[in-house]
């Protein structure tokens, strides 16, 4: 299954009774597996959790810690970019050169990159002391 269908696919389970506004969200790893994850809102609004950090948690609960390729899709006017939180994570597993495509229900995309999305990232060189 291609990340486009594995993303609309899980797009469709998205639990999203406040905002009406379904993420999916896909991503290979080096390996070839796909994961995919979907946004699931609560009362407790904004305390849910986006599509791209679901991928990323099935992903890990897989025993894999690399991102290859992602792709975001929601019903917009334009691709939406992750969050700040989500474009953080996914620097946390992937080089910054890798692929990040953005898309919308009716065929829109946008092709970037981890670290377009997030010049600047707080990695763990950071916190290297010595």
């Amino acid at each position: 299954m291609s990340l486009s269908d594995a993303a609309r696919a899980v797009r469709e389970n998205a639990y999203v009774p406040y905002s009406k506004f379904k993420v999916g969200a896909a991503i290979r790893t080096p390996s070839g597996a796909t994961h995919a994850g979907c946004n699931v809102e609560n009362a407790a609004y904004p305390e849910g959790t986006c599509a791209e950090a679901g991928a990323i948690a099935a992903m890990v609960a897989a025993g894999e810690t690399e991102i290859a390729e992602v792709y975001v899709i929601a019903d917009c006017p334009a691709p939406v970019p992750p969050c700040g939180g989500c474009r953080q994570k996914l620097a946390e597993f992937a080089k910054g050169d890798v692929r990040v495509t953005l898309a919308t229900l009716d065929g829109q995309e946008f092709v970037t990159t981890v670290s377009d999305l997030l010049p600047g990232a707080f990695t763990p060189d950071h916190m290297d002391r010595t």
